[in-house]
């Protein structure tokens, strides 16, 4: 397929949309260095775990270094599919995902490797609720866009991506990880990533909400194809949450199960309550308030 003209140089670039807004943030704040972050006391701290905590820090890094390469792996139709649809705006801002991914997968492995020292049965730490989600309904949905790019097509990928990978288990994760390392002030190099960490992910979910709230102003039809798929994978994303803690008698660190139940619930409510606003929304309605929210930095 050829190209017949550049958007460069016809219309050129709207700055003002929403992806954009996203896309100046990405290059401000998104080039950090995972191999410039300093562990050496994160590697006294580890020597001083007990043998629960070191497993529950292992269980937590399992989850997300397989999570990052997953996407890192399935990202790329979906940056295929907003390209053919000529949205070069949105287009742009996609490619530092795929960065950013891959960047966290490398974060996540220097950690294991540099300090809390490199395993080969890690897998064992993926039950079958995570499995679920991370060996197929991601990359089903992701990958599933090669085949089928339609917009319900498009809903069900990032509803699977943004709202319930990075929405609910990536932001429960990192809320573990500073609960039980914050209160008791250790290893501040992983914790100093994590932040850095999260603060790229806060942009991609509000990218999601964005694309997600755009195909449901476009095609009001596809809001029942979204809460379907959001209703199909939170079972399996609470299981992942329940399956960590139900691994230990006594949970490391002091943590209780269900204030991470209630964290990840109200992360699911918040995201749902936003997409819902955008059924009958027009685009202006659209942008606009996904520019409040990029500005307030709460995705």
């Amino acid at each position: 397929m050829s190209h017949t003209s550049f958007a460069t140089t016809t219309r050129g670039l709207n700055r003002d949309l929403p992806p954009m807004r996203l896309y100046e943030r990405a290059k401000k704040l998104g080039i950090w260095n995972p191999s410039d972050i300093d562990f050496s006391q994160d590697k006294v701290d580890w020597a001083a775990l007990n043998a629960d905590e070191q497993d529950l820090i292992w269980r937590l890094l399992a989850l997300f270094v397989s999570g990052e390469e997953a996407v890192t792996l399935d990202l790329l139709p979906l940056i295929g599919v907003v390209a053919a649809e000529g949205r070069i705006e949105e287009e742009m801002y996609l490619t530092t995902f795929l960065f950013e991914d891959a960047k966290h997968t490398d974060f996540f492995r220097r950690f294991l490797d540099e300090v809390a020292g490199a395993r080969v049965d890690l897998e064992g730490y993926h039950s079958d609720n995570y499995k679920f989600i991370f060996y197929e309904a991601l990359p089903e949905a992701l990958l599933g866009l090669q085949a089928d790019n339609s917009p319900a097509a498009q809903v069900r990928a990032s509803v699977t991506y943004n709202m319930v990978v990075e929405g609910v288990l990536a932001e429960t994760g990192y809320h573990a990880f500073f609960s039980a390392l914050e209160r008791n002030n250790l290893m501040p190099g992983l914790r100093k990533g994590i932040s850095l960490l999260k603060q790229d992910e806060s942009r991609h979910i509000a990218y999601g909400i964005f694309l997600l709230s755009r195909l449901v102003a476009e095609h009001p039809d596809l809001w029942d194809e979204l809460q379907t798929q959001m209703n199909s994978l939170l079972p399996a994303a609470i299981g992942v949450i329940g399956d960590a803690f139900a691994a230990y008698e006594t949970i490391p660190f002091g943590l209780v199960e269900e204030d991470f139940i209630h964290y990840a619930m109200n992360q699911f409510t918040k995201r749902s309550e936003r997409l819902e606003k955008a059924r009958g929304a027009s685009m202006d309605e659209i942008n606009r308030v996904a520019k409040n929210l990029i500005e307030s930095g709460d995705a």
